[in-house]
């Protein structure tokens, strides 16, 4: 089976993110960049797959040079090959064009199934591996937690608000990864070895069959007008009292004459 994950490389989630002079993006040079954790997710997934039925997996990512290092984490953990997208022309494009380079290359390399976190904790998304599957005209099943595959179909375990939902689909298809489906694996000190070893090729967008024209900054739909922190909150009040009735009395009058929301 060849297996297919869309990872995106993102700002480590404990890193200290400061906006950019442009107001529209951040400062990247002291930043630590990591796997995307839903992404690390579906690269678990796609191993533990490949340990059952056979297979490759293949991790395919579209993003600047830096993002090798990411996909090398990838093959460390057990992936087979990697992917980059890196071309001039697509820099800033949005879900949707990020997307139509995914599928493209995914048209070039082949596929039975492609696996992907349900989200990148940077922008928050959630649509590219959507856009992914429409594009190629394959069934999508988001959040999953558990999953069999069988006689060609896959069957999916996925969160719903309040519960779960079992859904079936033929393969080829995407599904997306939640929290709860795997304990992703570290790389060991034989897989690091072992990934410096394996292929991993950069495409264009000649490459791909895909216009300058059609994604990249000028052809994105969706765009930031401006970033800014939130407002920092004023500390909280704490009620004092000899007893539980004088305590809910203040509170009472602190509503009324301060906060004036009664």
């Amino acid at each position: 089976m060849d297996i297919v994950v869309l990872l995106k490389q993102v700002p480590d989630t404990e890193a200290l993110i400061q906006i950019a002079d442009d107001k529209t993006s951040i400062r990247t040079e002291d930043v630590k960049w990591v796997i995307n954790p839903y992404d690390e997710l579906a690269v678990e997934e796609a191993l533990r797959i490949k340990e059952k039925d056979g297979g490759k997996v293949t991790i395919l990512t579209a993003g600047p040079e830096r993002a090798v290092e990411s996909i090398r984490t990838a093959l460390a953990m057990g992936a087979d090959e990697g992917i980059l997208i890196d071309d001039p022309a697509a820099r800033g494009s949005d879900a949707l064009g990020t997307a139509k380079m995914l599928a493209a290359a995914l048209k070039k390399t082949g596929y039975d199934l492609i696996i992907a976190g349900q989200r990148a904790v940077d922008d928050d998304g959630y649509q590219v591996p959507a856009a992914v599957a429409e594009l190629l005209e394959i069934p999508q099943i988001a959040m999953v937690i558990k999953k069999e595959i069988a006689d060609g179909k896959i069957t999916c375990e996925r969160t719903v608000e309040g519960g779960t939902m079992v859904v079936e689909a033929d393969l080829p298809a995407l599904f997306t990864t939640q929290r709860g489906i795997n304990e992703p694996r570290y790389a060991s000190l034989p897989g690091i070895m072992k990934a410096k070893k394996k292929p991993l090729t950069t495409m264009t967008l000649a490459d791909l069959g895909v216009g300058a024209g059609e994604v990249g900054e000028a052809q994105a739909k969706c765009k930031i007008q401006e970033m800014s922190f939130p407002e920092e909150r004023v500390s909280g009040k704490i009620i004092e009292g000899e007893s539980a009735e004088a305590k809910a009395a203040e509170l009472v009058r602190l509503l009324a004459e301060e906060a004036k929301v009664i």
